[in-house]
């Protein structure tokens, strides 16, 4: 199923997954007859090999200290649950795999009998007790925040095939708790019983709310930490989701926990930010940017910005723009699947055919030594996850089978025209509540450029948009060696501060930051959940206590 037409590598564009390409040319409506068979077929094999056997016998004790424990496929996990959560628990058990001098959690988040979503938690290398909470989430939608784990960010990397991972000093858990979270269901090692699937992203921001506040109820020591969602790819849909409904529920929460019993159970999640990396979040705006990054951007893919390829890009563009805002105005499957084709064919089509790595153009894609994702990594990651023991260590039945991307899943919310959806609608409301927003894109990415990610940052209605769309660039240069990362842009914080809202155009990078420049992505990201501007050059001594020598 890891077909690189339907589960192009962290999803970017679900305006590109499961679409036609450039012969195929669809202008109206949808056969909803044909794309719901179609969805069928594709979940019937996208379900993961032994999900039904996960229903075994399984035996519950509590300890002397009052907490619960239950046996099941020969592992033993910690369960968590909450009155306000009553269809909902956590299985957990600590490994000691990736980075054994950390504290890890990993396990399940298990909703009703039937969906079960994968987590993987690491404690900060450096204080802790002290460091904020940041929820990872890789895109697709359908590729494990695994990926991003071992690929990216993570503790460790993956090496050698799959039969090794080597120690990764540049892991974003060097001064911040982090936690990496296999959603939707049946993405990575999350399944569902009986084949369930969720396939759009509201839906899946539900799931996520439960899961972390079972989590931080069980280890308040998080709970009082500023609380940070990233995400990458799709993840730029995904996260504005997620924090809507966080937000939502915060407020909810403070109305009713003084008469509500189990509400009093619940905690306040102190949602800080939203860290958007080379995302996809205002595809009216983003398509459209698509022929300017291709023309004329710093890694333009056609020599000529007048020449014919170029025109007919440009040509495309109204009736993608169109097809769009009818589906931001309506809402409905009927109006977004077309947009979602229109645009994906037409438009990002004509570049896939190039032969470049859609997400590095600065690179050649050898299908036949690189895999379809253009990253032989990402099939060695496969590897080492399906390992039986480690698959025990991490709580996991040794029969489910681990993919790092799902095509079943990411063409169900294709066919939901999910992606097509305007997420930066949903910020507003946040930011002018209090809640920062980063967006940060590597140049060298084709699937979702960051000349299109900086347009809608730059319209985005807020009291901050004059202040931002009057800012100018200003070097980004990281602490440990001294050199121009990027250029940033930001408003708030008086330039005191990382700022309210902020872009970062990241120079030799492609859609994968953290893996491209990792110290700079470090820096980034250090500088950000630490409120210091990046456009300094800081010292160690300027740093606050929590960050001890970084």
């Amino acid at each position: 199923m890891r077909n690189s037409r339907l589960c192009l590598l962290f999803g970017a564009l679900s305006l590109v997954a499961a679409t036609p390409f450039p012969d195929q040319t669809v202008l109206g409506g949808v056969d909803s007859a044909s794309l719901t068979g179609n969805i069928a077929d594709s979940l019937k094999h996208a379900i993961h090999d032994g999900a039904a056997s996960t229903r075994t016998k399984v035996h519950k004790w509590m300890d002397s200290l009052g907490r619960s424990f239950v046996e099941q496929n020969g592992i033993t996990y910690e369960l968590v649950s909450n009155a306000a959560f009553e269809h909902h628990q956590l299985r957990m058990t600590e490994p000691e795999l990736c980075d054994p001098s950390v504290q890890q959690y990993s396990g399940y988040l298990d909703i009703a009998e039937d969906k079960h979503l994968f987590f993987w938690f690491f404690e900060a290398r450096v204080n802790p007790e002290k460091a904020p909470l940041l929820l990872w989430l890789n895109g697709g939608p359908g590729c494990s925040s695994s990926t991003g784990l071992l690929f990216e960010l993570g503790p460790c990397s993956i090496t050698a095939e799959g039969t090794n991972l080597t120690y990764n000093k540049y892991s974003w858990n060097t001064h911040a708790n982090v936690i990496f979270l296999d959603q939707p269901v049946n993405v990575g090692f999350s399944y569902a019983e009986d084949g369930t699937s969720v396939n759009t992203s509201p839906v899946a921001g539900k799931d996520v709310y439960a899961f972390l506040e079972l989590f931080l109820g069980h280890f308040p020591k998080y709970s009082q930490a500023p609380f940070h969602i990233a995400a990458e790819s799709y993840g730029g849909t995904y996260a504005p989701n997620i924090a809507s409904i966080i937000h939502a529920e915060n407020k909810a929460l403070a109305q009713t926990q003084a008469q509500n019993a189990a509400a009093a159970s619940l905690v306040h999640i102190n949602l800080a930010s939203i860290m958007l990396g080379n995302g996809l979040t205002d595809p009216y705006i983003q398509s459209a940017s698509v022929p300017d990054w291709a023309c004329e951007g710093p890694y333009a893919v056609y020599d000529d910005p007048n020449g014919s390829e170029c025109e007919a890009l440009r040509a495309k563009v109204p009736t993608c723009q169109r097809l769009t805002k009818s589906c931001y105005d309506f809402n409905s499957r009927l109006t977004c699947v077309p947009a979602l084709l229109y645009c994906g064919s037409q438009i990002m089509g004509p570049l896939l055919q190039l032969g470049y790595n859609p997400y590095d153009v600065r690179r050649k894609c050898d299908r036949q030594k690189d895999g379809d994702t253009c990253y032989a990594q990402i099939s060695w990651i496969d590897v080492w996850m399906n390992k039986p023991e480690n698959k025990r260590a991490l709580g996991v039945n040794p029969e489910l089978e681990f993919q790092s991307c799902n095509a079943g899943i990411n063409q169900a919310f294709a066919f939901q025209g999910d992606g097509a959806h305007n997420s930066a609608k949903l910020l507003p409301e946040l930011i002018e509540d209090g809640v920062k927003l980063l967006v940060y894109a590597g140049t060298a990415d084709m699937m979702c450029n960051f000349i299109g990610n900086e347009r809608w940052v730059e319209q985005l209605e807020t009291s901050f948009h004059k202040e931002f769309a009057a800012s100018q660039p200003l070097p980004w240069v990281t602490t440990e060696t001294g050199s121009v990362a990027g250029v940033v842009r930001s408003a708030g914080g008086g330039g005191n501060t990382a700022g309210n809202v902020t872009f970062v155009a990241v120079h030799e990078a492609g859609h994968m930051v953290p893996y491209d420049q990792p110290e700079a992505a470090l820096d980034l990201v250090v500088k950000w959940l630490y409120d210091i501007p990046l456009s300094q050059n800081v010292t160690e001594g300027i740093l606050h206590t929590p960050l001890g020598g970084w």
